[in-house]
């Protein structure tokens, strides 16, 4: 059962489903048929070479998962 995302054309309400077979998915906000399946963010590929920066570690002070600094217990 894939995961998909859908924009609805009729109120532009964005939102995520789960198809079945071949389910035809609706609008949860205004029950509407047309949609637009948008491509998620785990699916897009980049051609970059950059290199990838991690993200910073947990404040050593109390763990927060923002980083050295993001709080108040320095």
């Amino acid at each position: 059962m894939p995961l998909f995302e859908y924009a609805c054309k009729t109120c532009d309400h964005q939102f995520e489903v789960l198809v079945r077979g071949s389910e035809q998915p609706a609008c949860p906000a205004c029950a509407g048929h047309d949609l637009q399946k948008r491509l998620s963010v785990f699916a897009a590929q980049t051609k970059s070479a950059a290199p990838r920066m991690s993200a910073p570690g947990p404040c050593g002070s109390c763990g927060d998962p923002r980083g050295p600094g993001a709080c108040s217990m320095n």
